[in-house]
């Protein structure tokens, strides 16, 4: 009998043609095609007033040269404003090429195209740009100031003001017997995928057709705009995507410049164009994220009940608004959590500055908001003298209320309605594992050795499987393997060895013969992306769907031939068999040569299915609302998201006089519904970590005042080497299943890095504690010389 897969910890499918090398990555692919290299802004914030190309335009071995001029019909149109809201009154996006104006360094200005990237770099150097400078607006501080502004029709800098409210929260909090206030900042951040950017394209002007090749988290989305903005009805454009070396959330916007240029270029010239991002470029020109400043009021009561709760942030833009409004709307919605405080209000503006635009990054606003809610947490039991994990739990969503409503709007245009989990059992769990009730023996052990140690914990709740839709095809060939075409791209969230777990699953077949392919336009033109830990449980959903009607026609085939009722026929190990008499039975792969009858026999297997050896005679070969081939096809359109939920705790070691920060303990409580893989989802979690460890500890963005990027690459971008991320991870999960779709499975993909900020800042202040008082951590990330001086601040003014 064929093993039941899901829920296993399968060895993923797909690492060891990765491991040896065997990795096709959009660098590897079109050896020979002409390269590009862009020209970009030196400069944050310029008008341009003169471009001079003359000096490159007969460059031996340049093919083109382009600049904003050169750019017609929609291609001269802005890039698209990917996800529009009402509050969004001001949103702007760039040029594919800067027109009159730049308006952060590394935009792109012009591009060039030659026989090499070294000509195409040489001739990109030749390029003379007269600017006049502009006053930049770096950093929140100076966008709220206003003084300058980023474009001259945005007032105040703003973008969008988006305010909710769920009661009145001021009211409650004035009448609270107990009152704080927080002001928090979250530093920028980026999350610098091993590889960068890419694309390669060719046009064939035969079939009128153009093939293009990137490194995106959705293929159908850059598929989409390629054909908007070059003139091309989309069936004259395939997308694919193939293995790609992390995304993280900046390969899901799109369509970046490069994106349309090359197809443009490889158009325009009747030749194979490709261009690979470097990784200074990478840092200037892609995507930054995180950037926030926060104001909390709250007002509670003696236990630490939530009674009015009133958040203010401001969130940082760059210079463009192409991912609209989505990062702040997940900080404001997702900043919850588990928790139910009796009023809030959360007001957030949005707004510009002079630098690289922000969009989502793993965690994608709840970073921020589960560093604004669980500070806040921490301050309350601070000022109750109460221990945190009560504080906590004294405001949890019970398990006998779900669905929980919030009576917010979530990123999605939903109401934000939490579907299932159990948050008192997963603290429970949590604070068993990492010990929690017996650290002060830990602590007093530590001291006495003239160390000083603490704990300290972060819950959080993650929306995931955001519509609208994805789809899958199952089609079993006559050999009886199984081939699976899924929409939705994979950077290495082991998307390979999922679906084919819950394939094999559903059609009863060996894992080894179920192959899924994923990321091509030609094989499943309607998807969405790999984003927002969505693609379990919209991909997941959807191929088990799609799986399920394939076995249905199985059964239905199978029945016919083997002359039973389908409800008597079972499938096991690849072959259709009648339950209780397995000697009855007919291959999958057999069943699949019926289900295509043949005016011609072209080789054994299908002398089986032609007209004169298949079917009633009496009966049209196809049945009628049924198509050829045995296969399967299905999309999963859910009414809401689902949320996981997790808590995290660690345990650190702060150096009494260097202010070093040692990682002694990481610990973590998962609950993603019903877990397909284990393994993937404790990979996804120690990768999370990682990112997460960096986040609290070490990365930031380091823009001057001039709007420079100081530390534009890897030598200057501090980020933890192996030794600095926690060799261990202790994971113990809890499965509460989701009800809104088939597999009540719930997202995965960015719970290790969401509470990581908060959790180190909670343990880093506990680490400090000095009776009676202890300094405040109000600011992420946080490095041993900003510890140090926060000491110091704390000596001279201990209030």
């Amino acid at each position: 009998m064929t093993t039941k897969l899901f829920g296993e910890k399968v060895k993923r499918v797909e690492d060891a043609r990765l491991l040896l090398g065997r990795g096709r990555y959009v660098d590897d692919l079109m050896g020979g095609a002409l390269e590009a290299a862009v020209l970009r802004s030196p400069h944050a914030h310029a008008r341009i007033v003169d471009i001079d190309v003359e000096a490159v335009l007969d460059l031996e071995g340049v093919h083109a040269v382009y600049t904003y001029d050169d750019l017609t019909g929609a291609m001269a149109d802005p890039l698209p404003l990917l996800i529009p809201h009402p509050a969004l009154t001001h949103g702007r996006t760039q040029y594919a090429l800067a027109k009159d104006e730049v308006n952060h360094v590394g935009e792109a200005i012009a591009f060039v195209v030659a026989d090499d990237r070294y000509l195409a770099e040489d001739a990109v150097s030749r390029i003379r740009v007269d600017y006049e400078f502009l006053p930049p607006v770096v950093g929140l501080p100076a966008a709220r100031e206003a003084s300058s502004l980023v474009h001259d029709d945005v007032p105040g800098n703003v973008a969008a003001r988006l305010e909710q409210e769920d009661g009145d929260a001021e009211a409650a909090i004035a009448a609270a017997p107990h009152r704080l206030a927080l002001d928090l900042d979250v530093e920028r951040s980026a999350s610098t995928p091993l590889e960068g950017r890419g694309v390669v394209a060719r046009w064939d002007p035969d079939s009128h057709r153009l093939q293009v090749w990137t490194s995106t988290q959705t293929s159908t989305g850059v598929r989409a705009a390629v054909a908007a903005k070059l003139g091309l009805d989309l069936v004259q454009v395939d997308v694919i995507t193939p293995d790609v070396g992390g995304g993280f959330g900046v390969k899901i916007v799109h369509p970046w410049p490069e994106e349309l240029l090359v197809p443009m270029a490889a158009q325009a010239l009747g030749m194979p164009v490709k261009f690979t991002e470097d990784r200074r470029e990478h840092f200037v020109s892609a995507a930054h994220e995180r950037a926030q400043q926060q104001h909390i009021e709250v007002g509670f009561d003696d236990d630490g009940r939530l009674l009015g709760l009133s958040v203010q942030f401001w969130h940082d833009n760059g210079a463009y608004t192409p991912y609209g409004l989505i990062v702040p709307i997940i900080t404001s919605t997702q900043l919850l959590g588990p928790y139910k405080p009796q009023s809030y209000k959360v007001v957030f503006e949005s707004l510009y500055t002079n630098t690289v635009i922000v969009t989502p990054y793993r965690g994608a606003g709840r970073p921020q908001g589960v560093f604004a809610m669980e500070r806040t947490m921490d301050a309350i039991a601070a000022h109750l003298g109460k221990d945190r994990a009560d504080v906590r739990a004294t405001n949890f969503i019970q398990p006998d209320e779900f669905p929980y409503e919030h009576g917010l709007v979530f990123q999605d245009g939903r109401p934000l309605t939490y579907d299932s989990g159990d948050y008192p059992a997963s603290l429970a769990k949590l604070k068993q594992l990492v010990g929690w009730d017996d650290f002060e023996k830990v602590r007093a052990a530590a001291r006495a050795e003239g160390r000083q140690v603490g704990i300290g914990l972060a819950c959080y709740v993650e929306g995931t499987g955001v519509g609208p839709y994805e789809g899958a095809h199952v089609h079993i060939e006559t050999s009886g393997r199984v081939k699976v075409a899924i929409g939705l791209t994979s950077q290495g969230q082991g998307h390979q060895t999922a679906f084919a777990q819950i394939v094999a699953d559903e059609l009863g077949v060996p894992l080894d013969d179920v192959e899924v392919v994923a990321g091509d336009t030609r094989r499943m033109p309607y998807a969405v992306g790999t984003f927002a830990s969505r693609a379990a449980v919209m991909s997941g959903s959807a191929v088990a769907l799609a799986a399920r009607r394939a076995r249905a026609k199985a059964l239905r085939i199978a029945a016919e031939a083997l002359e039973v009722d389908a409800a008597d026929l079972e499938i096991a190990d690849g072959v259709v068999q009648v339950r209780g008499a397995p000697s009855s039975q007919i291959s999958l792969g057999t069943v699949a040569v019926l289900s295509n009858p043949l005016r011609y026999a072209f080789d054994e297997a299908s002398q089986a299915a032609t007209q004169f050896t298949v079917g009633d005679p009496d009966k049209p070969p196809v049945a009628v609302g049924e198509e050829p081939g045995l296969e399967g096809k299905d999309f999963y359109s859910p009414e809401r998201s689902t949320f996981a939920n997790g808590m995290h705790a660690v345990v650190v070691e702060t150096d009494p006089e260097t202010a070093e920060v040692r990682i002694l303990r990481y610990c973590v409580v998962h609950d993603c519904g019903n877990l397909i893989n284990p393994m993937i989802v404790e990979g996804q979690i120690h990768g999370g970590v990682a990112q997460g460890v960096g986040g609290a500890l070490y990365e930031r963005m380091e823009y001057d005042e001039s709007g420079q990027l100081l530390n534009a690459s890897f030598m200057d971008f501090l980020m933890p080497y192996i030794t600095e991320v926690p060799a261990e991870i202790e994971i113990d999960h809890l499965e509460t299943p989701s009800p809104l779709n088939p597999l009540g499975i719930k997202g995965a993909g960015e719970a290790g890095v969401i509470p990581s900020a908060a959790v180190f800042a909670s343990a880093i202040e506990d680490a400090e504690r000095l009776d009676p008082s202890t300094l405040a951590i109000t600011a992420m990330p946080i490095s041993p010389s900003q510890l140090f001086e926060l000491r110091r601040a704390h000596r001279k003014d201990p209030s």
